[in-house]
């Protein structure tokens, strides 16, 4: 279970001109090359077919009477949509990193909430908990032990986590789903225990009624309208909707995977006074992994997150422009010793993270 946020210091100050340095290139970039560091055409057109992607098939069901294959097929396209939604218009929104208008990201960020989650959970476990304490046990929830999975080095190891690389990727499809139903409440619960929350008493109660109400909506449009209102058989559309799940889940959680739990990622633990050794731009990059750089089609489904190392700089610019700036990146990097680290395919990524897997279900081992 994470801690109290806020206990960890990062050091390293002889580091810092490296940032300094990358940040200043980065900053040249985009002047040099009058662009903008938010959303381009593509960003407005990918945000349209995801969109489309998860809303379009489910209409149609409603409308014509496909045969069950054709349901399922409809229902797998809808779990790449939502998916989608996840990877590359809601995760750049809520960044802060879609437009330069608060109110469009407040929009665009809203899309988590028509798939299930929670605005205001994600922002302070991705961008607060994840984005800041990357690879820290404890710290970032992202890692933590989910029930029979062992995602760190340094918790205990269980007679059941040797077996995990056989059940692992089951676990990943109940991800959305458990999102939709119970994570939020239960993360919202823990955050305001461990002090993550910030908000007061009658502000937590106010934000708590957003996300049951959220929940609620959820599931009347997805679930109760169409079966209700429509008519659409119950077994069926509920046995489609978890399906769909599972596809969006095992999505969502093997790119997320393919970044930090893979072999060569750093995983420090805070001296005695909460000290990391590295400062906060380094610590990154210790724990950050690239994967499948020149792959157009991947790196437009999801959201530039193979660009990992680039997003966890610079969260604040859309993704759309990581491509462009990870050169610049891998330069500076090398210039400072620093270390650069990707896969270079996708499958490559993968069976590192099985790998991993593998590594972390049989014994203690030290990752930094």
């Amino acid at each position: 279970m994470s801690t109290v946020k806020g206990n960890i210091k990062f050091r390293g100050e002889d580091q810092q001109e490296f940032f300094r340095v990358l940040k200043s290139r980065v900053d040249d970039y985009f002047r040099e090359n009058h662009i903008s560091k938010y959303a381009n055409l593509e960003m407005v057109v990918k945000t349209i077919v995801f969109l489309s992607l998860y809303f379009l098939p489910m209409l149609a069901m409603l409308v014509w009477n496909f045969p069950t294959l054709v349901q399922l097929l409809l229902w797998g396209l809808t779990g790449l949509g939502l998916a989608g939604i996840g990877m590359s218009v809601m995760h750049d929104a809520n960044h802060g990193a879609y437009s330069a208008k608060k109110w469009v990201n407040t929009l665009m960020g809203y899309t988590l909430n028509l798939v299930g989650g929670s605005v205001f959970n994600w922002k302070l476990q991705h961008n607060i908990l994840h984005h800041t304490y990357t690879n820290i046990s404890r710290y970032d929830e992202d890692i933590d032990d989910k029930l029979i999975l062992r995602m760190s080095p340094h918790t205990n190891v269980k007679g059941v986590h040797r077996f995990q690389i056989v059940y692992a990727f089951l676990f990943y499809g109940i991800l959305t789903l458990y999102w939709a139903l119970a994570k939020d409440l239960i993360q919202f619960r823990r955050y305001c225990k461990n002090g993550v929350n910030p908000l007061s008493g009658r502000e937590s109660n106010m934000a708590l009624l957003k996300i049951i109400a959220v929940k609620i909506f959820y599931f009347l449009y997805t679930l109760v309208i169409p079966i209700w209102y429509f008519q659409a058989p119950a077994g069926a559309w509920i046995g489609g909707f978890l399906f769909g799940h599972m596809v969006a889940g095992m999505v969502l959680t093997v790119i997320f995977q393919l970044a930090h739990t893979v072999e060569g990622t750093a995983h420090p633990l805070p001296d005695q006074q909460g000290n990391i050794e590295n400062s906060w731009a380094v610590h990154q990059l210790c724990t950050t992994v690239n994967f499948a750089r020149n792959n157009r089609l991947l790196s437009f489904y999801i959201g530039g997150l193979n660009f990992q190392v680039e997003h966890h700089l610079f969260p604040k610019i859309c993704h759309v422009h990581y491509p462009k700036l990870a050169p610049i990146v891998e330069r500076t990097a090398r210039e400072y010793g620093i270390p650069y680290m990707e896969n270079r395919t996708f499958m490559e990524a993968f069976m590192s993270h099985v790998r991993t897997l593998q590594r972390f279900g049989v014994a203690s081992v030290e990752f930094g």
